[in-house]
């Protein structure tokens, strides 16, 4: 990485101490498949997530004492019930759980539910946590949906009253880094194009069955200038579990393998996009730098990342800020297959949000987004990516969400830990 780079600087590559016996550690995952599927019912998803995923970690569903929710955005009814802890029911742990509750952040939601997991448990109060979500865009009716992303996270004061729109917001952010780092449209669209090629090896992904093409993306329908349609993420139904406990929990269950959070970082940049001072840059920089310094390495030694991707330039100027590339370098690093299948470093191995109307090509399911992108950096951690999808010897990966206008940048380091 280039001197300049304000995340080169982090530091040894020496594997820090695993920690206390009580750090938490991931121990299983569950995840549907995304696209539409008007005939799999909100609940439905959630429960075979969950089930999923605690068998996954070798437990039963009674070992569960605390549930986390991540929220779902296409139902004010289904969010009362998560409040309300419907899910507790629905697994038979009424009179058994010690907490449910929802934490949301928007698309940094499972970083943030992540955190709080991990004190849970080292405080002692959770011993065996189930973290949770389920969305349903792909199946909910358009109109309500474009009324909640016109509105939701723009200022009703100021931003709304000209029209602005999430559509508009990203093609903002794309000029703006287009502008400061001379990449081309075509440049923009092989993001897309590299994110569908990791799609096809995703047996979840919503657009695992079509190729994609510069040209193609291009070609699509305007739809705010600079974004094409192919270039804006697709809403999908969705969802995804984690099981979470602490380090020696894992060890005295006999587990061979399970994934530990080595570093953590964030920066809350903004609420109104206007009052972002470089929407090229956003707050990643100074995320990145923070979780390296507690993990001890750098992001030269990172063997793959998963870092929000909405739009383009939402991941390239990740990237970039996270040292992942030198800055202004992203896009084009992009069109010559460094972070494509084979390339240089693997970058949404599950396909991510966007590709094609896919957030990138694995769907957009709301809040979720965020939660698939860590949950395909546990699996590969874990080994369990599949032959064609898994990154050789993968032991370190970077983890990175974003939600509202871009309002913040979190960062979760990740280690996978094999007895």
């Amino acid at each position: 990485m280039p001197d300049s780079d304000p995340a080169s600087d982090a530091a040894p590559s020496a594997l820090p101490d695993r920690g206390s016996p009580e750090e938490a550690v991931f121990v299983g995952l569950g995840e549907l498949p995304s696209g539409r599927y008007p005939d799999r019912p909100f609940m439905g998803q959630l429960v075979h997530a969950a089930v999923a995923a605690v068998r996954d970690a070798g437990l039963t569903v009674p070992d569960i004492d605390t549930i986390l929710l991540i929220p779902c955005l296409h139902s004010f009814a289904d969010q009362a019930d998560l409040i309300f802890s419907r899910l507790v029911e629905e697994l038979g742990l009424h009179g058994r759980a010690k907490s449910s509750f929802m934490l949301h952040s928007g698309g940094s939601t499972s970083d943030n539910t992540i955190r709080s997991a991990a004190g849970l448990i080292a405080s002692g109060h959770a011993r065996n946590i189930l973290i949770v979500q389920s969305e349903k865009w792909g199946s909910a009716p358009v109109g309500e949906m474009i009324d909640m992303l016109t509105a939701n996270g723009i200022p009703r004061e100021w931003e709304k009253l000209s029209g602005l729109t999430f559509n508009a917001v990203g093609a903002l952010i794309t000029c703006r880094y287009m502008a400061a780092s001379g990449s081309t449209a075509a440049d923009m669209a092989s993001v897309c194009v590299a994110l569908r090629e990791w799609s096809r090896l995703n047996p979840n992904a919503m657009y695992r069955d079509r190729t994609l093409t510069v040209d193609q993306v291009l070609n699509s329908k305007m739809v705010t200038d600079p974004l094409h349609a192919l270039e804006c993420p697709m809403l999908a139904d969705g969802a995804v579990a984690f099981v979470m406990t602490s380090a020696e929990n894992a060890r005295r269950a006999g587990r061979d393998a399970w994934v530990r959070i080595a570093g953590s970082g964030g920066c809350v940049s903004h609420y109104s996009i206007g009052q972002e001072a470089d929407l090229a840059v956003l707050g990643w920089a100074k995320a990145g730098v923070d979780a390296y310094e507690q993990a001890g390495w750098g992001p030269s030694d990172a063997d793959l990342a998963e870092v929000y991707d909405s739009y383009a330039a939402v991941l390239t100027s990740g990237l970039e800020g996270l040292g992942l590339a030198p800055k202004h370098e992203a896009a084009r690093m992009f069109a010559s297959g460094e972070f494509s299948p084979g390339g240089r470093l693997p970058v949404n191995t599950n396909g991510g949000l966007l590709s094609a109307g896919g957030l990138l090509s694995a769907g957009h399911t709301g809040v979720g987004g965020g939660s698939a992108l860590l949950a395909e950096g546990v699996r590969q951690l874990l080994g369990r990516a599949g032959p064609e999808r898994q990154v050789a010897d993968a032991t370190r990966a970077v983890c990175g969400g974003t939600g509202g206008t871009y309002m913040d940048s979190q960062v979760l380091l990740l280690e996978g830990v094999t007895r």
